[in-house]
C-alpha cells in the first residue's frame, strides 16, 4: 500500500514539474504582445539602422533571454527598393515563437527565406552583444522580425575566445565573467 502512495506521490510531483516548466518557458517569462514600434534596417549607404516604414507592428520579448525576441508587420516597401537600400542577411534561420504568438511561424519563414519569396536584411547588428536584430520581408509585403546570435554571440555562449574580430564585451558583462 505505502508503494502505492509513493509511486502516485512521484507521478503526480513529475506532472506538476512538467506542467510548471511548460507553463515558464511558453507563457510566464513573455511579456503581452505590444503594438506599434519602429522596424529598423541597417542602410547600405551609412552602416547604421534607419526606421523603415512598418505598419501593424506587433511584437513579444523577454527578458530572460536576449533571443526571445519576435515582430510582425506589414510594409508597403519593394523587396527592390529594399534590397538597394539596406543590407542583406544571408544565414538567417527564424527561431521558433511561443504558439500562442500566430503571427509569426519560424517554420513557415524559414521556407520562404529558402525558396526566395522573402528576403533578410539586417535590423541591427550586436542589438546586444553578440546578438543580431534580423528582419525578413516576404514579396507581399509581411515582415518578421527575431533576434539570432552571431559569431560572436555564439563564441560567447559556448566558451571559445572572442577574438579580435569581436567587439569588446559590456564592461558589466566583463566584471561578471571575472
Amino acid at each position: 500500500m505505502s508503494g502505492k502512495l509513493v509511486g502516485i506521490f512521484l507521478m503526480v510531483t513529475a506532472l506538476i514539474t512538467a506542467v510548471s516548466l511548460y507553463y515558464l518557458q511558453v507563457y510566464h517569462f513573455y511579456e503581452e504582445p505590444r503594438t506599434g514600434g519602429a522596424v529598423m534596417l541597417t542602410s547600405v549607404s551609412s552602416g547604421q539602422p534607419e526606421e523603415i516604414v512598418a505598419d501593424d507592428v506587433t511584437s513579444i520579448d523577454a527578458t530572460s533571454s536576449p533571443i526571445r525576441y519576435r515582430a510582425c508587420f506589414t510594409t508597403p516597401l519593394s523587396q527592390a527598393l529594399l534590397t538597394e537600400s539596406y543590407v542583406l542577411v544571408e544565414d538567417a534561420a527564424p527561431l521558433v515563437a511561443p504558439d500562442w504568438f500566430d503571427c509569426f511561424n519560424a517554420t513557415e519563414i524559414g521556407a520562404a527565406l529558402e525558396m526566395g519569396e522573402a528576403l533578410a536584411f539586417m535590423g541591427a547588428e550586436n542589438h546586444e552583444y553578440g546578438v543580431d536584430r534580423i528582419v525578413a520581408i516576404h514579396e507581399d509585403g509581411r515582415g518578421f522580425v527575431w533576434h539570432q546570435l552571431n559569431d560572436c554571440g555564439r563564441k560567447r555562449y559556448d566558451g571559445t575566445p572572442t577574438g579580435p574580430e569581436c567587439p569588446a564585451l559590456p564592461q558589466t558583462d566583463a566584471q561578471e565573467s571575472n
